[in-house]
């Protein structure tokens, strides 16, 4: 398989007075172009800081940090900026729309930073966004649509422009156990039916079983890395959309 991430010796240093805290400490991670790949951990792990360091959000201390064979640690705010609107997609916990905008203008937003006339930009966000279930819905605001609805915004978002990684930090943080696994089904569906790298942050188990593998951290290090022998992502077939639809449809307006 052909790697698309390579990470190499990576710390994380924070200086809290006299002492150091070891965000990260020493990572050594290959992650590969069209894989689906889970960092599992409790709070204070690093699997956080492990995505904001592959995404460009924030420096290491030391160590490598290798992205389609660009060193992405080296590289200027301004250049650091462009990587991520050329290459990278966002699912967010908290979804991080903007409230005074439709879901299709928040849809929308990246792709005109991107340059891309407003009526492609019309197409291409509308067809994701009915995609994604969410065709009666464009016009609504954040606030007029319940948590799971507002998370397959954000997924329609992330994956509008079919960027080469999406990374998805805690996507179902905030929704139950049933529109968690519509949300992880739909996210692990549309990357392996783009050929996309979709790296996934959770403190959830079961959220990891969706992963092709899964690298669990501890106290900023790597203490297992396994392959998942129960993988639940893919791509669903038209029937078993629609009956997630439905259901979806029936529970949205008390998902929080």
């Amino acid at each position: 398989m052909e790697k698309l991430i390579q990470i190499k010796n990576l710390k994380r240093i924070y200086k809290m007075g006299d002492e150091k805290v070891y965000a990260l400490n020493g990572i050594n991670l290959d992650i590969y172009k069209n894989e689906i790949l889970c960092l599992l951990g409790t709070s204070g792990s690093g699997k956080s800081t492990l995505l904001n360091m592959m995404a460009g959000l924030d420096k290491p201390t030391s160590g490598e940090i290798i992205v389609g064979g660009i060193h992405i640690e080296k590289l200027s705010e301004q250049k650091i900026t462009k990587f991520r609107q050329l290459n990278v997609g966002f699912v967010f916990q908290s979804y991080n729309l903007i409230s005074t905008l439709t879901a299709l203008d928040n849809v929308s937003l990246g792709l005109i930073f991107k340059g891309v006339p407003k009526k492609e930009r019309d197409i291409a966000a509308k067809k994701i966004l009915t995609d994604v279930g969410l065709a009666s819905r464009m016009n609504h605001k954040p606030s007029e649509m319940s948590g799971g609805q507002q998370q397959r915004v954000s997924i329609a978002r992330a994956f509008v422009d079919q960027p080469s990684i999406v990374f998805a930090d805690e996507p179902t943080g905030n929704l139950d156990t049933h529109t968690s696994e519509i949300i992880m089904k739909m996210m692990c569906g549309m990357a392996r039916e783009h050929n996309q790298t979709l790296i996934i942050v959770t403190h959830d188990i079961e959220t990891s079983y969706y992963a092709d593998r899964i690298v669990e951290l501890r106290d900023g290090e790597v203490i297992d890395i396994r392959e998942n022998q129960s993988i639940l992502g893919g791509i669903k077939t038209n029937e078993e959309d629609e009956q997630q639809e439905d259901s979806v449809s029936s529970t949205d307006d008390i998902t929080n």
